[in-house]
Parts: structure tokens; sequence; C-alpha cells
């Protein structure tokens, strides 16, 4: 695994969820409680952006149809997704978000996102 860099801290401010980039692979990078969590970007029910939603409790809202996902696990904890979204490690250094992703993480590329996204070859 390979820690990549995507954002400035100060880009995520607290209560706040934000799309990037780690090449192909898009992202939502949130911070709830001063803590920075990075997952895949899209709702596993209709594909809708994550980085558009809100977040509440211990999870990311989806804004389209109220769907959550528990930011550490990335777990489905609201319906009406019932599918997992991919979740990544993340540190902070130097005022720095690096985001842990594997070979094959980068080489799926936009593939982590929901099945109208994927195209035929997902």
């Amino acid at each position: 695994m390979e820690y990549v860099r995507v954002a400035r801290s100060g880009q995520v401010p607290d209560g706040y969820v934000r799309r990037f980039f780690a090449g192909e692979l898009e992202l939502a990078v949130a911070r709830l409680r001063g803590t920075a969590y990075a997952t895949s970007n899209y709702c596993t029910h209709l594909d809708c952006l994550l980085s558009s939603g809100k977040l509440v409790d211990d999870g990311i809202g989806c804004s389209c149809h109220g769907s959550v996902f528990d930011l550490r696990t990335g777990e489905a904890v609201c319906p009406p997704a019932t599918e997992p979204i991919k979740t990544f490690p993340v540190k902070e250094e130097n005022g720095e978000i690096f985001v842990g992703l594997t070979e094959h993480d980068i080489a799926q590329g936009s593939r982590l996102a929901g099945p109208r996204r994927r195209g035929t070859a997902g």
C-alpha cells in the first residue's frame, strides 16, 4: 500500500465532505469530529455522489435518497442502500491528507463507482 497525497488538511473542514482524485480514482474525503476519512464517492444504491451529501452521526449521507454509510467500515447503516462502499486508510501529516491505496485500487480507478458508472466491463 502507498499513501497518496489528495488534499491539504484545510480543504476538508470538520463536518464536511469533499471530492478529490488520486489519479483516476474518485474519492469522498470527510472530516468528522477532527478525524479525516476517505471512501469511494458513489452511493451503491443509485450512483449518486457521496461528496454532495452531508455527514450525519458517524456516517456519510447520500443526498439523493438518504442512504447512510459508516465512515470507518463502509457498511450501509440506513436504507435504501444495502451494499457497502469502499473505505481507505487516511493519515494526516504536516497539514496534508494522504490516502492509503493499493495498486489494485489505483488500477480500478473509476470502476469503484456504482453500477451505471462502471460501464459494460464492470
